[in-house]
């Protein structure tokens, strides 16, 4: 859709930086900086490979800065306010997927791509090796988003207890459903044991947020909590990065550095109360 008007009439081997500047140009009049980010990234992985077949001498996608997102600063959830949030999930049968985004960070696809094999209760852990989205008109179970988004994520107690009473009500229904039920092992299912739609969850998310009164909730928020909340406690912003699955650091940083200052805050009460004593002491 972009590329191919922009450079489809140009050889690669005469493919330049200032062709790959004029492509950026001319996306940011049309389309969301986003778009533009995204367009430039398959170019540059699509040159990657080019370069690493010797096709290219370079790739020229590289020298060309990439666009940046305006940053937006959305409020954060409060642990009062998740408490009202699941409270008013209490009961629901999809209660466990909301307590499973805010208590493990996983994205919405990985939630429900979950398989009982990988979720070990008695360990408190799950291992993320799949997920679910919709492409081509179906379901289909993919790869995680990036190489580290495969990872171990430890349960804190409430999670497993919301999954040990899923597993209950879901066994209840595979009773139910007797011959019609799809065995393929996920932990969020339809009532006859197939894959949930997106789209679905969102919906019942959408009641869930108006009955807590936080209409400015999305789904996504959920993952930005459990971030948060580690953050606000002290974590090392590395392991938030292994938690969520984050490809670098730096994206970890920006995404959540809204939380950072409090915590520089608290390193330097620290700090004065270490030379303060030691002054006194002098």
């Amino acid at each position: 859709m972009h590329l191919t008007p922009a450079l489809g009439s140009v050889k690669l081997a005469a493919l330049t930086p200032r062709h790959v500047q004029q492509l950026v140009a001319g996306l940011r009049a049309k389309v969301s900086a986003a778009t533009v980010i995204k367009v430039h990234g398959v170019l540059r992985n699509a040159l990657g490979d080019a370069e690493r077949m010797d096709l290219v001498p370079r790739n020229v996608a590289k020298a060309v800065r990439p666009a940046s997102l305006p940053r937006t600063e959305r409020r954060a959830l409060t642990p009062d306010e998740a408490g009202r949030l699941l409270r008013s999930l209490n009961g629901d049968r999809l209660e466990a997927v909301f307590v499973v985004a805010i208590g493990t960070g996983l994205r919405r696809g990985e939630i429900l791509g979950l398989r009982w094999s990988d979720v070990d209760l008695d360990t408190r852990s799950l291992f993320v090796r799949q997920a679910v989205q919709r492409s081509g008109g179906e379901l289909r179970f993919v790869a995680p988003k990036t190489h580290r988004s495969t990872r171990p994520v430890p349960l804190p107690r409430f999670v497993v207890t919301a999954l040990q009473n899923h597993r209950a009500r879901q066994a209840a229904e595979r009773l139910v459903a007797g011959p019609l039920w799809h065995d393929a092992d996920l932990v969020f299912t339809t009532q006859i044991g197939t894959p949930l739609e997106p789209r679905n969850i969102n919906r019942r998310f959408d009641v869930a947020r108006k009955d807590a009164d936080l209409t400015w909730l999305r789904l996504h928020d959920l993952r930005h909590a459990f971030a948060t909340f580690l953050l606000d406690q002290g974590e090392e912003l590395r392991t938030v990065m292994d938690l969520l699955g984050h490809s670098t650091i730096r994206l970890t940083a920006d995404t959540y550095g809204h939380v950072l200052p409090s915590r520089a805050a608290h390193a330097a009460d620290l700090l004065d109360g270490v030379l303060s004593r030691s002054q006194e002491s002098g």
